[in-house]
């Protein structure tokens, strides 16, 4: 075996062989959490979003207008929660139902 070449690991999902590295990266795809926004788009870490309702942001005191825009939202691993920066605002986790991608 050169060194180039992986070790081949049973997958018990597909019941086939496959190279190592073909099996960790095909389980890092599955657990990748796909997040969409209200209208179904897939968000990505810095994908600009805007707000399709007016939301109120507990511990702020203000209030989100619908149509603000967010810029470079980061995803959390969670489907439906993106952490978000806006001013005045720390810490500002808004639900992916409630935005939609630019």
């Amino acid at each position: 075996m050169s060194s180039g070449d992986d070790d081949y690991v049973y997958d018990e999902a597909s019941g086939e062989w496959m190279a190592a590295s073909e099996l960790a990266a095909k389980q890092a795809a599955d657990d990748a959490v796909e997040v969409r926004d209200a209208v179904g788009n897939i968000l990505a870490d810095g994908d600009a979003v805007t707000l399709i309702k007016d939301l109120e942001v507990k511990g702020a005191g203000q209030t989100l207008k619908q149509g603000t825009l967010i810029k470079s939202i980061r995803l959390t691993g969670d489907a439906q929660e993106i952490d978000c920066k806006y001013p005045g605002i720390k810490g500002l986790v808004l639900r992916a139902e409630f935005v939609r991608k630019r």
